[in-house]
């Protein structure tokens, strides 16, 4: 089973961008499955699949505001791949 999570800072600018574009993913491919959306100290926002960062970041804990925020292609790669 695929695990997907979407991390985020409060009050993050991008977040409800990343959470539509991942359902959007989720849907184009017929993936009918839940994500957590999880509000904390995380670089922000952030798209994991099975645990790895769909931008290929490796893992951090650092609260942040990431440049490179997650984009179509590399999620659906991701998703393709789970």
């Amino acid at each position: 089973m695929v695990k997907v999570e979407l991390r985020h800072v409060p009050e993050c600018p991008h977040a409800e961008a990343a959470r539509v574009l991942l359902r959007e993913c989720l849907a184009e491919l017929g993936l009918d499955v839940p994500f957590q959306d999880n509000e904390g100290d995380y670089p922000s926002p952030t798209i994991l699949v099975n645990g790895e960062d769909v931008m290929g970041a490796p893992a951090s804990q650092a609260a942040a505001c990431r440049l490179d925020v997650p984009t179509r292609h590399r999620l659906l790669a991701a998703l393709r791949r789970a």
